[in-house]
């Protein structure tokens, strides 16, 4: 008898994939969605259950469908889309809390896959060259999704000592970049002119969709219990992917004025947190050994070319004006 799994957040393009794909799994009966709202996108042959993972009553959900294993997909990485940092904050947090509540509770959960985020692990100027899965943070995260991330897995820690017949998977992908979609950095990168810190050239590492979402698959339909660091093998630095991207990059002030706020709210990046901020400063490597040696996982994607998909896929390799790119670049050095 297959597996019958519960995919959480459905209605956002992550977790609507993951159910998507989950249905085509020979190894997968039933699949059953769950979110506040119905999808906007095609889910396959998913079954959709409008249901708050705030509200106890998922707990119901799970046992009426017999659920054996749950793949948690709804942390929101950012306010906007969850309506303001309040929701944000009550979504990964206290509906974490009431998932794992429930799947504690159920005598037919045998298993918890977690997407979670390499963010948990910070960002400054005292951090290794690449962390581990072991690692402790040297600069604990104290805002936005991050901080989110941190708390959920503090949870998770305590649902696996409190169940520990429940195989968990705990995956932490490094910046998801969805070659025809947006995320924070994605929009980053789409900026006629990217502001950076002078002074400063951070290395960044992406999965590319299709990578992470494989990951999660085999994650959920495999037996590999443990936390993972999940991306594609290299590094690019910023200023090597604003090149790519054909930008031209403006140095900023201090770290401390750009991450009051400046120059990334003035260029609509509101949805940036300081962690973020710290992160393009900084940025932050993860070791993958694991994800090779014990989870057997190899993404098809390097970093760099996941980032060229991402390049080709909005088209920004195209040259502004060079007077609208002195204009800009005036603009974000008086931040």
């Amino acid at each position: 008898m297959g597996r019958v799994v519960l995919v959480t957040g459905v209605s956002r393009y992550l977790g609507g994939r993951m159910a998507q794909i989950l249905t085509q799994d020979p190894d997968v009966d039933r699949v059953i969605g769950v979110d506040v709202v119905a999808p906007r996108q095609e889910i396959g042959g998913a079954e959709f259950v409008r249901a708050d993972i705030r509200n106890p009553i998922i707990a119901k959900v799970i046992d009426a469908a017999q659920v054996d294993t749950v793949v948690h997909m709804g942390v929101i990485a950012t306010p906007m889309q969850a309506g303001g940092r309040m929701s944000m904050k009550e979504i990964n947090v206290i509906g974490t809390m009431q998932l794992l509540a429930a799947c504690q509770k159920s005598p037919t959960v045998r298993k918890l896959v977690v997407k979670s985020t390499s963010s948990v692990y910070g960002a400054g100027p005292k951090d290794p060259a690449m962390f581990t899965e072991e690692m402790e943070p040297k600069h604990a995260p104290t805002s936005g999704w991050a901080k989110d991330s941190v708390e959920v897995e503090g949870y998770v820690r305590g649902f696996a000592r409190r169940r520990p017949d429940v195989a968990g998977d705990h995956l932490a992908l490094r910046e998801l970049l969805r070659p025809a979609g947006q995320t924070p950095m994605a929009t980053y990168f789409s900026l006629p002119v990217i502001p950076v810190v002078l002074g400063f050239d951070a290395w960044l590492q992406f999965i590319h969709e299709d990578d992470g979402l494989e990951a999660l698959r085999r994650a959920t339909v495999e037996d590999h219990p443990g936390t993972f660091n999940v991306a594609g093998d290299g590094v690019i630095l910023v200023s090597q992917a604003a090149r790519r991207a054909g930008r031209p990059v403006a140095a900023g002030g201090p770290a401390v004025r750009v991450r009051r706020g400046g120059v990334f709210r003035r260029l609509g990046l509101a949805d940036f947190s300081p962690e973020q901020v710290r992160f393009l400063t900084y940025g932050r490597g993860i070791d993958t050994t694991r994800m090779r040696a014990e989870f057997g996982f190899v993404p098809q994607h390097t970093t760099p070319e996941t980032f060229e998909a991402f390049v080709e896929a909005h088209n920004l390799n195209r040259l502004l004006p060079a007077e609208r790119v002195e204009s800009l670049r005036t603009s974000c050095c008086r931040c």
